[in-house]
């Protein structure tokens, strides 16, 4: 079926699982299923003035973005990030347990405690980038899509994504060798 004339039951079970996703690493889990669903409404209002200038899933990036940094800016989503501690995904819960057996049948409670911190320090630096590096980290990383999609869907330059990407994963790097003790890790 092509992407410009997909329905919209077939387009909310493909792409639902993988915005609510991106949203979590943008807003967090307190506030990602409900800014799902918004913008699955404003998918769905959409859709019909859909011109197809553009690969449908980049509009629809384009859609869960701009809600995730509307909603990033509002004083409600401030007070109320403040309220909530970000709780773990079913898909985080999912990796931490393939990383605690990782290769490992037989691994010892202590090497399973040093991947779930391990882990759980990648986990909290990534959600601590600032919003404009975390979107290109989280759009690149998780979502796989190439610099140049996640310039369109950002409405950016295609040097502006690649230098945000870069400088991201720097300071991403720079976290982990802080913070996260890497040299203990190999």
């Amino acid at each position: 079926m092509s992407e410009a004339v997909m329905d919209f039951p077939t387009l909310y079970t493909e792409y639902r699982p993988k915005i609510e996703r991106y949203l979590t690493r943008l807003v967090g889990d307190f506030e990602a299923e409900d800014l799902t669903q918004d913008v699955f409404i404003r998918i769905s209002q959409g859709l019909p003035g859909f011109r197809g200038e553009s690969r449908l899933s980049t509009w629809i990036y384009r859609i869960a973005t701009n809600a995730a940094l509307d909603r990033l800016r509002s004083p409600a989503y401030t007070r109320s990030a403040q309220d909530h501690l970000p709780e773990k995904s079913q898909a985080e819960a999912e990796i931490e347990e393939d990383i605690a057996w990782m290769g490992d049948e037989a691994a010892s409670p202590e090497h399973k405690l040093w991947r779930k911190e391990r882990y759980e320090c990648y986990r909290d630096y990534i959600a601590n980038l600032p919003v404009n590096y975390r979107t290109v980290v989280a759009l690149s990383e998780l979502e796989d899509l190439a610099a140049s999609e996640i310039a369109e869907i950002l409405d950016l330059s295609l040097d502006t994504v690649k230098i945000r990407l870069h400088r991201g994963r720097a300071r991403l790097l720079q976290e982990f060798k802080t913070h996260c003790k890497a040299e203990d890790w190999l």
